[in-house]
């Protein structure tokens, strides 16, 4: 029997492993959807016995992920973070706000690959394809997910052509270029950078990026969901991220499911989805939502934002076509979207700086600005665990390091 197969979120239609996805084009061969998932045979009763160990990456739940062989894991020792607790921030809720929470931070900024979440994504792509000899791969990004792929890909002796739009950070361009990967900057925004990914795929019959919902980024990152347990001993009951695209919370409704004959009493914690008002098209979709009193079809109404004007570059998706499965997780959790101001970052981070001596990179600055409008929109309640899920280092933003240090 094999150790997993990918089942088909649209018409259930199965499909028996990787190579047979990539060779169909990564999409369901009966209804030509691009989602799937990925379901296992493993035994999920020694699941428990991992929870009680030290693992050293995310591999260490290599039964649960859809690798066949772990002589072809390539792996800089990413997804086992810390989550720390940030007690200033418990006792910034108990006096601003009369609410006693658990606030803890998961510091994807210690990951050892990139420093960023997307680095356990790219762990398993690189394990995969060397796995099942894939040579060339494409991809268009923002920033974090084409670094963290170009290094991983490199390691794996796999060529990636990167796509990114022309407001990608300059440092960001010079890591990717480090590891010898093909950066090309479009004359456009993001969904720009997109089409062009496309166009060099059909063009050059190179295996492409299959975006946010890939199993490939779904399957690593359902790994935090074996984390929160793990570190917590628990699900958190509010689950607070910055988003541009939407794999975290995909992923973490996958990894609930997926354990929830083994846990009954899981469930999603309220997520708290957070864009800065200069690319928020998610929270204005959901506002509107909010407005209508979501009427049948409401997931699949968000206005486009052409080149947004912001300078958290990673953060620029305009066109949030996974609103439509985002958005209904987020209300299935009881949760929210919230915008922040971007003018406020800088001062945000200064304070995170005071307080801890450490600079993240303004996405993380985003997600925890979220923290605090969360207390004052009141999302988070009195004897909750809240997880915030800063997603990246200040490596690759120079700038915003230099105007925090003032």
């Amino acid at each position: 029997m094999m150790k997993y197969y990918l089942k088909c979120v649209k018409c259930g239609y199965e499909t028996p492993d990787f190579p047979a996805w990539f060779s169909a084009n990564q999409e369901c061969v009966k209804c030509k959807s691009k989602h799937s998932e990925v379901l296992y045979h493993s035994d999920y009763n020694n699941f428990p016995d991992l929870l009680a160990g030290k693992p050293n990456d995310f591999w260490y739940y290599f039964d649960f992920l859809p690798l066949n062989d772990r002589k072809n894991v390539v792996s800089c020792k990413e997804g086992a973070a810390p989550m720390e607790r940030w007690d200033f921030l418990r006792d910034y809720a108990r006096k601003e706000f009369g609410i006693n929470c658990k606030v803890y931070v998961y510091r994807n900024d210690l990951n050892g690959g990139t420093n960023t979440f997307k680095d356990v994504a790219a762990s398993l792509a690189a394990s995969l394809f060397k796995e099942h000899g894939i040579e060339q791969y494409t991809i268009a990004s923002t920033g974090n997910t084409a670094t963290a792929y170009s290094k991983y890909l490199s390691l794996a002796g796999v060529k990636l052509t990167v796509f990114v739009p022309e407001c990608i950070t300059q440092d960001s361009v010079n890591e990717m270029r480090s590891y010898h990967q093909d950066v090309r900057i479009v004359d456009g925004d993001y969904a720009f950078a997109k089409k062009m990914a496309a166009e060099f795929h059909q063009q050059n019959n190179v295996l492409i990026s299959a975006g946010n919902i890939d199993p490939i980024r779904v399957e690593a990152k359902k790994t935090m969901v074996f984390e929160f347990l793990r570190q917590l001993g628990k699900m958190p009951d509010v689950y607070i991220q910055a988003v541009s695209g939407g794999t975290g919370p995909i992923a973490i409704d996958k990894g609930v499911r997926e354990l929830k004959e083994l846990y009954p009493y899981i469930n999603l914690p309220r997520m708290v989805l957070v864009q800065q008002d200069t690319c928020d098209p998610m929270v204005q979709g959901w506002e509107k939502a909010i407005e209508d009193n979501f009427p049948d079809g409401w997931e699949t109404h968000y206005p486009i934002i052409d080149n947004p004007k912001t300078s958290v570059s990673i953060l620029s998706t305009g066109n949030p076509a996974m609103f439509p499965v985002v958005a209904p997780i987020v209300k299935k959790s009881g949760g929210s979207f919230v915008r922040v101001r971007e003018e406020h970052l800088t001062d945000l981070a200064a304070k995170i700086y005071k307080e801890k001596n450490l600079i993240l990179g303004p996405a993380s600055i985003v997600c925890l600005s979220g923290f605090y409008k969360a207390l004052q929109e009141n999302r988070i309640k009195n004897g909750d665990t809240v997880l915030i899920n800063t997603g990246e280092g200040v490596a690759r933003a120079k700038e915003f390091e230099e105007a925090v240090r003032g």
